[in-house]
């Protein structure tokens, strides 16, 4: 059966961000993940998941200026020594959370640059961190996120990501697999589970469209979450999605697709 973790900086967003690990723990989940914990000392949110009993799965690399529009810097050639302090800037927050993989948000393409540079500068960027990870005893995520709502984002499609994978070659990078960017993208999502997933560390829903519940639109998660079950997958899965209304009243789907 599929493990979920909420995802705190979805589904509770009305509510200070140390409030919500109680919440959590309130409907049900003992994991959680979180996009960025730099706001907190690591010590503070280490406390709230200690008194939930909640287990950190996931947090991300710093993203640049997110609420400037910024979404990752991993592809940014003027941003490598930015990126880089934010590397061992998660790996101090992960060490003391918890956290035992961390993911990495390419970013939004820079103009004026030539593909081959803005490749080349994200896949070294990703071969720094993942040796910093590796040596920190922690696993690195590259995420491929829709150009829909995204518009420009760099990593985009599943075959892309496992491709700049094989070519950085360490044993502790994989993909996060979030399945509606990916049906927004490319659709298939059983059959790319089923080539991809020795490549695949992390998984995320949410339904298409409107990013709600799973079982609220297009996508047939009772089916799929059969499937990627039947397949061995024993990660977790993050709740990432935008409640369409209230979060507790909202999660009857577990029980409903599971």
């Amino acid at each position: 059966m599929p493990r979920f973790a909420a995802n705190l900086s979805m589904l509770y967003p009305e509510v200070p961000f140390l409030e919500r690990f109680a919440l959590a723990a309130r409907d049900g989940f003992t994991a959680v993940e979180f996009q960025f914990p730099y706001a907190h000392a690591a010590a503070d949110i280490r406390t709230r998941l200690d008194a939930a009993r909640l287990t950190p799965v996931l947090h991300n690399l710093p993203p640049g200026d997110w609420n400037g529009g910024e979404r990752g810097i991993a592809c940014h050639p003027e941003r490598v020594a930015e990126f880089r302090d934010g590397v061992a800037l998660a790996i101090e927050y992960a060490g003391v959370l918890g956290v035992a993989q961390l993911n990495c948000l390419a970013g939004i393409a820079p103009s004026g640059v030539s593909g081959a540079r803005l490749r080349n500068t994200f896949v070294e960027n990703l071969g720094h961190a993942a040796a910093a990870l590796g040596k920190a005893g922690l696993r690195l995520l590259i995420e491929p996120v829709n150009t829909f709502d995204i518009p420009g984002f760099y990593l985009n499609r599943t075959r892309q990501a496992v491709a700049i994978l094989e070519e950085i070659g360490a044993l502790n990078a994989f993909v996060q697999y979030d399945i509606y960017h990916a049906q927004r993208m490319e659709g298939e999502l059983a059959a790319t589970c089923r080539e991809f997933l020795p490549r695949i560390g992390h998984m995320q829903c949410a339904d298409n469209p409107g990013r709600n519940e799973p079982g609220s639109g297009e996508i047939n998660y009772a089916y799929l979450f059969a499937a990627i079950d039947r397949l061995g997958y024993d990660g977790w899965i993050g709740c990432e999605y935008k409640p369409a209304g209230d979060t507790t009243a909202g999660l009857s789907w577990r029980k409903r697709l599971c």
